[in-house]
């Protein structure tokens, strides 16, 4: 979901490159959560916070591909009413048949289309990294926006300087831009858009393992703060 009129290129890109990739991401992607035990303990002390601070209401996992840290969050067992949205219709087709006890739901980013304070936390788990620089604070801003009075969001992104272009994955023509941030200045922006900066975590690239990575890793947690 969009404003009227907007439509950037990135947009559509990102969609039918993820649509194209969705069958063979899925299967790449399992088990990917279980080899990695600090992502695990970052979303478990997010889960934690929006099960105390979210007043019952639902948690977003925006940006959330297959479904699969989705899931992670509802199987921690906190209540959580935890839902996906991701703007590929073919990830979340993927999504609701891996997961078919939870919700997904089509929609970017840049426009929730969700009510002011309506989430009790919002993830964005490396789905931030295709929104270019000059989108960045609209998308923050919506967060703001959907986020309750002390909720929180929990983002994680590659780190760095210099963006990725790829055009081939499994032999499939795709075209996407990864975005690497510095967590400063991912802070920096979330600050800009009305939300407290609580952690900022980096990662050092792994190289070992079944999931080796192309970049360092950044972690950033904000809430909005409580009214006053």
């Amino acid at each position: 979901m969009t404003a009227p009129g907007f439509s950037p290129d990135f947009l559509h890109t990102t969609r039918t490159s993820y649509d194209a990739m969705a069958p063979a991401y899925v299967e790449f992607a399992r088990g990917e959560l279980a080899a990695k035990p600090l992502e695990r303990a970052l979303l478990s002390t997010f889960a934690e916070l929006a099960a105390a601070s979210g007043g019952n209401l639902p948690v977003a996992d925006v940006g959330c591909g297959t479904g699969r840290v989705t899931a992670h969050l509802h199987e921690l067992r906190l209540e959580l009413d935890v839902f996906g949205i991701d703007l590929s219709p073919q990830m979340v087709a993927v999504a609701r048949r891996e997961h078919p006890g939870l919700r997904f739901e089509e929609g970017s980013m840049l426009e929730l289309g969700l009510p002011d304070a309506s989430l009790g936390g919002l993830l964005a788990w490396y789905s931030t990294i295709h929104v270019p620089d000059e989108e960045l604070p609209r998308a923050f801003a919506e967060f703001h926006r959907v986020l309750a009075p002390g909720a929180h969001v929990q983002l994680g992104f590659q780190a760095g300087d210099e963006a990725l272009r790829l055009t081939e994955a499994w032999g499939l023509e795709i075209s996407l831009d990864f975005h690497r941030r510095q967590p400063e200045r991912i802070a920096a922006l979330l600050r800009g858009a009305g939300l407290e900066v609580r952690s900022v975590v980096w990662r050092e690239r792994e190289t070992e393992g079944p999931f080796p990575e192309r970049a360092p890793q950044g972690f950033v947690l904000a809430r909005r703060p409580l009214a006053v």
